[in-house]
């Protein structure tokens, strides 16, 4: 029967008198796990961010009423030329609303739907803005305030003013920042817009609006949707488009072909919409996985050299053990409970390491006027890399003390004995 007080006893004696080589093997534990966790929580914090930047203002589904040609040009529904091959040039697109027929209906419907999350009406319309002699051409799009900072963080990208401002405030406007600063507006101030179709109307400033994308930001504003519909004439009725948030993001492609085939319209997914973006986030987590797992292999190896030269300086000992009785066994029992004991320790001091960098990252401060309310570094404090740097810890310590400890275990004291 293991005697496990006396191999404790002895490993503990071993550890103690090798100061040094167990402080080294340690502290190659501490520095592995550490920068891993420091990368790993930095690395995919940032991502994140990068993400979060593009698909917290994009919707799982885009509905629209897509502008494209006939697919059936009035040549062929002639049928005196069925058969024959015909070319024509010059096609027109079909005169067709960018207005979506039954809007009110169908956001109605896909409320009712258990996947969706929310379903926000929108209405899109190019507008000249005007402040003195300058003009600048942009967009306005209606919205409703409110909902949209719910289902879509849209408050995370008003640098002044805020949704609820826009929802109370009759013909108020939600200005880009861009425009802004072209035109030296602040809040409070007046900008007049112009649609396409003709007319002016003075729009009230009640916050300004940063997505991050300069090129967006130097022609994007918002306002409510009967504010829209007020400038161009429409009734309450007319919606462009359809945002729709879903609890799976994995569902919006399926439903996206479902609407599309219900309703005759064109719905486009957050996937297809994003598709070079998601290939880049896929790429950025690979590298970052792939370094983070090279740091610990590389620490493994490490703490395995240091812990083999450990073994080979403790011949002596090793000699003396099986010489007063302790068996092979024994011996490598001996040898792998300082291995999880160096393993152990350094695992714990790795993670109070690790957590220290990035506490320390996190306060750094951050500034970037592409991402006006981010303050500091990001950072993913997730507890599973905790957990996993602790595991290869304990993993690559048992790993490195076993086959050493394997090799202890078939020494014979005689030869090691005549040798001395």
């Amino acid at each position: 029967m293991t005697n496990w007080k006396v191999i404790l006893n002895i490993a503990k004696t071993h550890l103690l008198t090798k100061i040094k080589q167990t402080s080294t093997a340690a502290l190659g534990v501490t520095f592995g796990i550490g920068a891993y966790i420091t990368l790993v929580c930095f690395m995919t914090g940032l991502n994140a961010m990068l993400d979060n930047l593009i698909l917290n203002q994009t919707p799982h589904i885009h509905i629209y009423n897509e502008i494209e040609p006939s697919k059936n040009q009035p040549i062929s529904l002639y049928d005196d030329l069925k058969n024959s091959f015909h070319v024509v040039h010059s096609i027109k697109p079909k005169l067709t609303q960018k207005k979506i027929h039954n809007a009110l209906p169908i956001i109605s419907y896909l409320e009712e739907n258990e996947a969706v999350r929310g379903a926000l009406p929108q209405v899109k319309t190019q507008i000249f803005y005007m402040a003195g002699s300058i003009e600048l051409g942009g967009n306005l799009t209606g919205i409703n305030p409110v909902d949209e900072a719910r289902l879509f963080n849209m408050g995370d990208y008003i640098v002044e003013g805020s949704a609820q401002a826009l929802k109370n405030t009759d013909n108020g406007i939600l200005l880009g920042i861009g425009i802004a600063k072209k035109m030296s507006l602040k809040v409070g101030d007046r900008v007049q817009v112009s649609p396409i179709n003709g007319g002016i109307f003075p729009l009230k400033i009640v916050g300004f609006y940063q997505s991050g994308i300069a090129d967006l930001d130097a022609i994007q504003s918002f306002t409510n949707i009967k504010t829209v519909q007020r400038i161009l004439g429409k009734a309450n009725n007319y919606i462009t488009d359809i945002n729709v948030k879903l609890y799976d993001i994995e569902q919006a492609f399926p439903m996206s072909k479902k609407i599309e085939q219900e309703f005759n319209l064109t719905a486009i997914d957050i996937k297809t919409a994003n598709a070079q973006f998601d290939t880049g986030t896929s790429i950025r987590n690979l590298i970052t996985y792939a370094v983070s797992i090279t740091l610990l292999i590389v620490a493994g190896f490490g703490i395995y050299n240091i812990l083999n030269m450990l073994i080979y300086e403790k011949m002596n000992d090793i000699a003396i053990l099986k010489a007063t009785g302790f068996s092979g066994k024994d011996v490598q029992l001996i040898f792998m409970s300082q291995a999880m004991i160096i393993g152990f320790v350094g695992g714990v001091l790795g993670l109070l390491l690790g957590f220290v960098f990035v506490s320390i990252i996190d306060t750094i401060p951050f500034q970037s006027e592409a991402l006006p309310t981010v303050e500091t570094y990001p950072i993913n404090m997730n507890p599973m890399f905790f957990i996993i740097g602790f595991s290869f810890a304990i993993i690559s310590t048992f790993l490195a003390g076993y086959l050493p400890s394997k090799k202890a275990k078939k020494i014979d004291p005689v030869k090691i004995i005549r040798g001395q």
